[in-house]
């Protein structure tokens, strides 16, 4: 049978993404890794480039994706076990790297149980899939990220059962619990703990607040759910989050060991009935194999690296470089969205200078990611800074005196 029906018909639908502006660019490859040397942090080369380049754009806000100790705990359980779980984890899937993932990554945020999944975006589906009922009204964040949203329309859940509320805004949240229709026995509140694109986190002490003063209204109760992927292990006092951070602990906490841990794979840490049903419910669980054992025993070591004076240390350095880039877009006059988290976005505002601006850091060598119109609103246009704690003084110096450069030059102050 030939394709070229149907070719032709998505090569116009690419084509209107192109001209609307929304298509993704090509993407670059990454062809080697140049570990730190003589005061500079670790660069990349990309295919078909020359030069060296540094990475402001990586969720590895902890740099512990080259950890030795992590390579070695993923070698070993690779020799021992081999590449591959070979099933799902109902069907002789479930190795002890499995399980002992689930404990720690539990008593780490404090819950009494965890289930891991192969992403953090397989993990909010699973989630919805297990917790959500025909009476079950949705509220979250205006700004949630698409896992959040996508959870939802798995799970078929009719507009009358969702409601949006202001992003951060607990008085619009508290109108949305007021407007629940009568016959809802469930809410769930569902938000991110910091927001991707924007870098500033959840108020959830406050959130927590708003749903106590309603909790009596539905015969299941609130529950709150936090996404705190970007979160967990790059701030809060010991690298436990918004919720470390805020004071306050939603009854679910979704996460990723892709960011700050360095690795793969997602989690659900609540109750240990909610996480019985997950397994027992979540199709994203039940019907695809798992991680590897390497990635597993490499997310464990991260774990305990983080949950230790090493880890402390590490979150230091976060902090140091967070502050002295955040200063340094201040001292040259350029707008930011205020926050201690790693991801620092500056705020543009225009298109064209956005691409200007990103487009001259690459000649530099400086990888970043700029968002332009019509991806967010005009006026938005921001480009997004990741701080990871390999990054050097002398590596923020540099890129820091590159914006300067730049802004003068090209008029986008």
């Amino acid at each position: 049978m030939s394709l070229q029906q149907i070719d032709a018909t998505l090569q116009r639908e690419l084509q209107q993404l192109a001209e609307q502006g929304r298509a993704k660019p090509r993407e670059r490859v990454i062809t080697d890794y140049v570990p730190a040397k003589n005061g500079s942090g670790p660069r990349y080369r990309l295919e078909g480039q020359q030069g060296l380049f540094i990475r402001m754009n990586s969720n590895s806000y902890l740099s512990l994706g080259n950890h030795p100790a992590l390579i070695a705990a993923a070698d070993e359980a690779t020799r021992r076990f081999g590449t591959g779980p070979g099933a799902v984890r109902f069907i002789d899937g479930t190795y002890c790297h499995h399980t002992a993932l689930e404990k720690r990554i539990a008593l780490f945020m404090d819950k009494p149980a965890a289930k891991i999944f192969n992403s953090a975006y397989t993990a909010n589906c699973g989630l919805a899939l297990a917790i959500n009922s025909a009476t079950t009204l949705w509220a979250g964040d205006r700004l949630n990220h698409n896992s959040i949203i996508r959870a939802m329309r798995i799970c078929g859940v009719p507009g009358e059962n969702k409601a949006i509320f202001n992003h951060n805004d607990v008085q619009d949240l508290d109108r949305c619990l007021d407007s629940a229709a009568p016959g809802i026995t469930r809410v769930i509140v569902v938000f991110d703990g910091i927001f991707s694109m924007r870098g500033d986190f959840a108020p959830t002490d406050r959130i927590l607040q708003v749903i106590e003063k309603h909790k009596d209204r539905f015969a299941d109760g609130i529950i709150s759910v936090i996404d705190d992927s970007h979160g967990i292990g790059a701030y809060g006092k010991t690298g436990r989050g918004t919720a470390e951070f805020c004071g306050a602990a939603p009854d679910i906490i979704v996460g990723t060991f892709g960011k700050a841990f360095g690795v793969n794979g997602g989690f659900v840490c609540t109750s240990a009935t909610i996480v019985e049903t997950i397994r027992q419910k979540a199709d994203t669980y039940i019907y695809t194999n798992p991680l590897s054992m390497a990635d597993c025993a490499a997310a464990t070591r991260a774990i305990d690296i983080c949950d230790s004076k090493e880890g402390l240390d590490l979150l230091k350095t976060l902090n140091r470089r967070t502050r002295q880039f955040r200063e340094g877009l201040e001292q040259i006059g350029l707008e930011t969205i205020p926050g201690p988290h790693p991801i620092v976005p500056l705020l543009v505002r225009d298109t064209m200078r956005t691409r200007m601006l990103v487009n001259g850091l690459f000649d530099h060598g400086i990888l970043a990611v700029g968002l332009t119109f019509p991806v967010v609103p005009k006026g938005d246009e921001t480009i997004r800074f990741q701080i990871n704690c390999a990054h050097t003084k002398a590596d923020i110096d540099y890129v820091l005196e590159i914006m300067a450069k730049l802004v003068k030059k090209q008029g986008c102050k």
